[in-house]
């Protein structure tokens, strides 16, 4: 009998432990973003969406989302605390020389993943701004020079359908934005993974750069990265193509396919 009552009472304890285990597991982040997106400005209304998209996604699928609006708090010990980086809507050039260290150890060591949406191609001197060399390096040595105000409607190709970041999209798919226009193209220096045909702007526009990738990763660092040009009007959001590229591309970036 008391052999019988310790045996249940191992059996119990180990059936707690493992009930309670699981379900630490289970209420255990699978990682930490931090996403960065500029308070108001002409990319306020995408933030807006994004934010809501992202907290959704975020309690669907285990993970967690801290946001800033600026590069003040970014420093090494700061991004240790995160395994992927999300650029929704901050550009290149206004970071604080810490955080431009603490961002370029990020990338090249592979301490976490990189998304990035439209803003992160401005690249030039801005608001007194130097252009920050390594980051235009990381962007495929391109500088901006051009975009389209009020957007336009494209088609775009994809070229490679096997990398993760592009599971589930179609071969081609029609989507809106403000597109950027470089001094040159990127291609040389990065694995574009999908490309503007602008014979197909809807309404037609004639700032147009022949060769355009608009989604690429650089394979030249560590770090998973996907650069996305989108990422001006909140009703991305309501279009399959752009929301299956964001997810796939978190967690593929994130290393948490």
């Amino acid at each position: 009998m008391k052999k019988l009552i310790i045996l249940t009472l191992f059996c119990l304890t180990h059936l707690y432990y493992s009930i309670t285990t699981k379900a630490q597991q289970q209420t255990r982040p699978r990682f930490k973003a931090i996403a960065i997106a500029e308070n108001g400005g002409g990319h306020a209304l995408f933030d807006v969406a994004a934010k809501a998209w992202l907290n959704k996604l975020a309690i669907d699928s285990n993970f967690t989302v801290d946001y800033i609006s600026d590069t003040k708090q970014i420093n090494k010990e700061f991004l240790k605390q995160y395994q992927l980086f999300i650029q929704l809507d901050y550009p290149p050039y206004p970071w604080e020389k810490e955080a431009q260290e603490a961002f370029t150890d990020y990338i090249e060591n592979a301490r976490g993943g990189w998304v990035g949406f439209h803003h992160p191609t401005l690249l030039g001197v801005f608001d007194g701004y130097p252009m920050w060399q390594w980051y235009s390096d990381f962007m495929g040595g391109i500088e901006f020079k051009l975009h389209i105000p009020g957007g336009t409607a494209a088609q775009l190709h994809v070229e490679d359908a096997k990398h993760p970041a592009m599971k589930n999209l179609p071969l081609s798919f029609i989507t809106e934005d403000e597109w950027y226009i470089y001094n040159k193209s990127p291609r040389p220096n990065v694995h574009v993974l999908a490309s503007i045909d602008e014979t197909t702007y809807l309404p037609n526009k004639d700032v147009k750069m022949g060769d355009h990738p608009v989604i690429w990763t650089n394979e030249h660092v560590k770090a998973r990265n996907v650069y996305i040009a989108m990422g001006h009007f909140p009703q991305l959001f309501d279009d399959v193509a752009f929301t299956t590229l964001f997810r796939n591309a978190i967690f593929w970036a994130a290393g948490k396919p």
